[in-house]
């Protein structure tokens, strides 16, 4: 690989939400979505040479910006935007927020796919809007749509708004275009309006293809605005910049100024910087940081195989978040995520944060670090979890 995914760069004492929100320095945290890899070379050069400038002032984000994303997405998605349809703001979680607010009325309803993103429920509620779930299917190692249910939540007549994760987090599903079809004539049907949270879109594992939502038929372009970002696929987070993309002008407009109210209209100078190295220059490492993502994701299915097998590790299709069940523990996902901080030194997501009903009895994962720091969170999670495990007798075989 011409990229060292290895490389284990101390984060702890650097004032990193992942690693610092636990002072215990034995803690190992594989939780929040948030890559302990170094970013690609091209975007630490931008932002190097961004800072020896010296002024920080106010920043006037350039067309340049958006032509890097215009031709990100038609190279390596083909998705054509055009340039009038993009407005920029500080994160995925504001946009949601902000497009909320601009389709939306106190009180009415929005409907999400459980177990899913939590800040989902939190992005409805302080919108004054209630959360309506579609819980999603579990068959064999994934997830599928629960179609019938899907309408006749959106037939309500206070459902104005479908929230969809593409790539969904935690489900790890990358949804097919028939699907994301599906899903948009049945909201087209009722008059519910689509906004896809599309932020881990270039985190695709080997075999999957990941399509835009509107880029499946106008009919989906019309009706649904996009939600993006370089910040979980080049690990630039921190530095707060996302897009959102609608052809609707009438609601661009609203948008725009949900993003004036909501006061998140101002980027900072280095996030427009790392997000045009990143779509210019960084697909090469994309592409590497994917191939690493698959062999941890392999090495994780092969662990729990040996060590864990009456857990099931979910299959992933998209995102570097593992969706365990632990159904077979003696524990609720909230106990399992407590003992494996106490006993097992190592932070895991509960499984109820996605979901109260369709998060119990599993857990997430993060396996985005260096391959010897997840076998020894692993290594933790087999030694502080197997005491809890059922003996093999009782595993219930048919006669």
């Amino acid at each position: 690989m011409k990229y060292d995914f290895d490389k284990e760069t101390q984060r702890r004492g650097t004032n990193s939400y992942k690693w610092d929100i636990v002072k215990e320095e034995d803690i190992l945290p594989l939780w929040v979505a948030d890559m302990d890899f170094e970013v690609a070379p091209c975007i630490k050069e931008a932002l190097l040479k961004r800072v020896e400038h010296g002024i920080f002032g106010y920043t006037l984000v350039p067309e340049s910006y958006y032509q890097a994303v215009i031709n990100w997405f038609h190279r390596r998605h083909q998705w054509d935007i055009e340039r009038d349809w993009m407005l920029y703001t500080t994160g995925v979680v504001p946009a949601i927020s902000c497009a909320i607010k601009a389709l939306s009325m106190p009180g009415e309803k929005v409907l999400v796919q459980t177990p899913v993103f939590n800040c989902f429920f939190s992005s409805i509620r302080n919108n004054g809007c209630e959360v309506l779930e579609n819980e999603l299917k579990r068959e064999g190692d994934t997830y599928k749509i629960d179609f019938e249910d899907f309408e006749r939540k959106c037939s309500d007549e206070k459902t104005t708004i479908f929230l969809l994760c593409n790539p969904h987090n935690p489900a790890g599903r990358v949804w097919s275009k028939e699907e994301l079809k599906m899903m948009n004539d049945i909201c087209m049907k009722h008059n519910v309006r689509v906004i896809s949270d599309e932020i881990h879109c270039e985190l695709v594992m080997p075999g999957q293809q990941y399509t835009p939502f509107a880029a499946v038929c106008d009919d989906c372009l019309n009706n649904s605005i996009t939600l993006n970002s370089p910040s979980k696929s080049f690990n630039i987070a921190g530095l707060q910049i996302a897009n959102i993309i609608c052809k609707d002008p009438s609601i661009r407009r609203r948008i725009d100024r949900a993003i004036n109210i909501n006061e998140v209209c101002d980027v900072n100078p280095f996030g427009p910087i790392a997000l045009e190295a990143a779509y210019n220059h960084g697909e090469d490492w994309l592409d590497e940081l994917n191939q690493y993502l698959w062999g941890n994701y392999q090495a994780l299915k092969d662990f729990f195989l040996e060590n864990l097998p009456q857990l099931e590790v979910l299959r992933l299709e998209g995102t570097y978040l593992v969706w365990i069940d632990i159904t077979a523990l003696e524990l609720t996902s909230d106990e399992a995520t407590e003992l494996l901080l106490k006993e097992g030194k190592v932070l895991v997501n509960s499984g109820t944060l996605y979901g109260k009903k369709a998060g119990q009895g599993y857990l997430r994962i993060n396996i985005a670090c260096s391959r010897n720091r997840l076998m020894e969170g692993l290594k933790c999670i087999g030694r502080a979890l197997s005491a809890y495990l059922p003996a093999e007798e009782d595993l219930g075989c048919p006669m």
